[in-house]
């Protein structure tokens, strides 16, 4: 049996520079996420995004850091003709095709993946989506290696910021399966995974980012 072709690179012309989606949130929250990302990515290896959306943060991190190979992915496939269209006018080689990953499937089609990334995509999504994304980046990393969340969070003890309220009141009007997440609830879930929480650092606009790790 002839095995399946590699998947290559959409170039700019068969996807279109009318594929591009904009997030007006990336410009102002990737720097400080390259930030932090600068003391936990590894020196080499691959990084698997989570739910790329527009697919304009990883092409931003992929520019930041080129040794490293760049794995987008989302369920959407208007978003993964966004990523491509992004990736072509990028012309960066080491950022592979989008892929088509549910989160909350049980069956991700990766097998490996040196660090995972999941931005914004939690509060949007239903709780099952966060749980597959614990399970399933517990099952491919390896021992010691990285997943990092970002977004906002409510924390007990920790007064949450009203516009966090807010945002978590409209998210729920427009789906009841949506809405601000609780970090001890995820942290329980990700420890059930094997899955250790390493840091938790706040970030512009009253989001933070959470560092954890594959036990």
């Amino acid at each position: 049996m002839t095995p399946p072709e590699e998947p290559k690179p959409w170039t700019a012309g068969e996807v279109g520079v009318e594929a591009k989606r904009h997030a007006p949130a990336t410009v102002r929250n990737r720097d400080p996420i390259v930030d932090v990302l600068r003391d936990i990515l590894p020196p080499t290896g691959t990084v698997l995004e989570i739910a790329s959306g527009s697919g304009e943060h990883i092409v931003h991190f992929a520019e930041a850091f080129p040794a490293l190979h760049w794995q987008p992915s989302d369920p959407d496939p208007v978003c993964r003709r966004s990523i491509a269209a992004w990736s072509a006018d990028s012309e960066r080689a080491h950022i592979a095709p989008p892929l088509d990953l549910d989160a909350a499937s049980a069956d991700w089609p990766i097998t490996a993946a040196d660090v995972v990334l999941c931005i914004n995509m939690i509060h949007i999504s239903p709780w099952t989506a966060t749980e597959g994304l614990l399970g399933g980046a517990a099952v491919i990393l390896p021992s010691g290696a990285p997943l990092f969340l970002y977004g906002p969070f409510i924390r007990p003890g920790v007064e949450t910021a009203p516009s966090n309220k807010a945002f978590d009141r409209s998210l729920r009007e427009r789906n009841a399966l949506w809405g601000v997440r609780d970090l001890d609830d995820v942290e329980a879930v990700a420890r059930r995974a094997g899955l250790d929480l390493e840091q938790v650092i706040e970030m512009p606009a009253n989001n933070l980012s959470v560092v954890l790790r594959k036990a």
